[in-house]
């Protein structure tokens, strides 16, 4: 019945709390074990893996191997921010023009800390990137 359907979007919801509320990585086995106490009908291994896999496509989950499987652990908003803000530019018909426009829109207060988080390197070929490294949360992928 269509009545019966969950709203879009409401398992990969339900599969970041789960994520977020464990404060570790954790395997679909292990998700699938935590969402068991819903009163919803119990999801198969399959469609925990389903869930995980897109989360992760969509920028939304890190993963790491953990034996045979991955275990999924949820991207913080700041780095969900910024990989959305990567891939607009990356997409932009013109780079350096993007990020000219971009740049040219900043508040004052975040022009400061931008070349603040630049740095001295700000001059440098490819720039200094952000602390700690370019990419996901402990060099994940």
């Amino acid at each position: 019945m269509s009545g019966d359907r969950r709203p879009a979007g409401a398992l990969e919801a339900e599969v970041l709390a789960v994520l977020a509320a464990a404060g570790q990585p954790l395997t679909p086995g292990q998700v699938q074990q935590r969402l068991a106490g819903r009163p919803e009908p119990d999801l198969a291994y399959s469609t925990v893996v389903t869930i995980l896999s897109r989360l992760h496509v969509k920028g939304l989950a890190v993963r790491q191997r953990s034996g045979r499987a991955f275990a999924y652990a949820p991207v913080d908003e700041a780095s969900f921010a910024a990989s959305q803000m990567s891939q607009a530019l990356d997409a932009g018909p013109g780079h350096d023009a993007v990020l000219a426009r971009f740049a040219s829109g900043l508040s004052s207060r975040d022009a400061r800390l931008l070349r603040d988080l630049l740095g001295e390197d700000a001059g440098a070929p490819g720039g200094a990137g952000p602390p700690g490294g370019a990419g996901p949360p402990g060099g994940q992928s």
